[in-house]
């Protein structure tokens, strides 16, 4: 087979340019295919979206020479506030308070908009000479063979790689027509994510409220700005996302409070049905999924995208060693080394996010003095807050080189 490129990538949301990024950079010749006109999201002013990066992943930014590009933008967060309670009663006696002191890596994490994130992906991408960007298009058709895989693109080209790395999502094209099946279920809950500004500062510090139809994040933004994402049972969701600006946040505030002082939304307002998805394997002929076409999670603890990067550090790092090693890349003993890697820790995390979502999602007296107790009780114990730190930052154990934020 004659190769167009080394690595194919379906997906230019975040995983799929950083992914394309540590394996460019590495020497490997890259093709990441995007779907969206990579100018447009960009150049677009606020509209909302933002994530939570983990310590980890503002490593593996920088490794990858991202985070350079928008540190100025994004905004540490110092504290995390954990509670449970009722809209408009305030929050229970018992709760978690996570300090960026308890450890000694500095912020436990960072937001940034989507908008910003993006745009540096992009400028990394055009600087990268071995990274083919190509937007506005998708993969319609793929086929593996014994020496490498082709791929049909929508405005008809075709290209041949060793190896095609699914970036795309939770309805994942590439999966699909690898033959790679699903688990899930749904939770009967919608995301409605937003942004507001407010009159008092945030200090740095983040919210998580769990209320008996879903939890409430509260995450801080740059300058009094906060990104809210508020689940919901999906008939409630609905009937508040129909609504108007000001009926949405006349709603919004008793759940909110006022600790903040006044909110007005800043930026636009989504909707996200809320589902657990785990493909049953990672990896096929000549392929391998990384992020939600591998595992879409419930977003507690802003947890998705740093799932993404551990999988973006892990596949890149086997990837690399194998080419260094005179492998082939995208034979199926080299692919099987990163499911080994990631498929346990990521199916784990999943499903204590899903129990954890299971256990506060409802209003039984008996659950819900159990977990305020045990939220004291491990508020009590500094060594086991301290693990929980470790855990949700990304650096606990031994992650991939990329996420210790070193380069390949």
């Amino acid at each position: 087979m004659t190769y167009d490129t080394d690595i194919i990538i379906t997906g230019g949301g975040l995983n799929g340019p950083a992914l394309g990024l540590a394996l460019a950079q590495a020497g490997l010749s890259v093709t990441v295919i995007d779907a969206q006109p990579a100018r447009a999201r960009a150049s677009a002013n606020f509209d909302g979206r933002a994530y939570a990066l983990a310590i980890a992943s503002k490593r593996l930014l920088t490794a990858i020479g991202v985070w350079n590009r928008v540190a100025g933008d994004a905004q540490p967060m110092l504290q995390i506030k954990t509670t449970d309670g009722r809209p408009g009663e305030g929050p229970a006696p018992f709760f978690l308070h996570f300090e960026a002191g308890e450890i000694e890596d500095g912020p436990m994490g960072f937001m940034v908009e989507d908008r910003h994130l993006y745009a540096a992906f992009l400028a990394a991408m055009e600087a990268e000479p071995n990274l083919t960007h190509l937007s506005a298009t998708t993969v319609v058709a793929q086929e593996a063979g014994a020496a490498g895989i082709s791929v049909t693109l929508s405005d008809g080209r075709t290209l041949n790689g060793r190896v095609l790395l699914g970036c795309d999502g939770r309805s994942s094209g590439t999966a699909e027509r690898a033959g790679i099946t699903r688990t899930g279920w749904g939770y009967g809950q919608t995301a409605l994510v937003c942004a507001v500004a407010h009159d008092r500062p945030h200090n740095g510090i983040a919210h998580q409220f769990f209320m008996p139809s879903g939890p409430l994040a509260i995450l801080p933004l740059k300058g009094n700005r906060s990104s809210i994402v508020w689940s919901e049972t999906e008939a409630t969701a609905q009937a508040i996302a129909a609504l108007g600006d000001e009926e949405f946040l006349e709603v919004l505030r008793p759940r909110f409070g006022d600790f903040l002082g006044k909110v007005e939304l800043a930026g636009g307002r989504f909707t996200y049905p809320l589902n657990l998805t785990l493909a049953n394997s990672y990896t096929a002929d000549r392929v391998a999924l990384v992020g939600d076409a591998a595992h879409g999670v419930h977003p507690i603890a802003g947890q998705g995208l740093n799932l993404g990067f551990r999988d973006v550090g892990a596949l890149a790092e086997v990837l690399v060693d194998a080419h260094r090693r005179g492998e082939d890349i995208g034979a199926s003993d080299v692919l099987d080394r990163y499911q080994t890697w990631r498929r346990f820790d990521s199916t784990t995390l999943a499903l204590g996010m899903d129990g954890v979502n299971r256990l506060f999602s409802n209003d039984n007296p008996v659950l819900r003095a159990a977990r305020d107790i045990g939220m004291g009780v491990v508020g009590a114990m500094p060594g086991l807050r301290r693990a929980f730190i470790r855990q949700a930052a990304g650096i606990a154990g031994k992650p991939p080189k990329l996420l210790r934020g070193q380069t390949l």
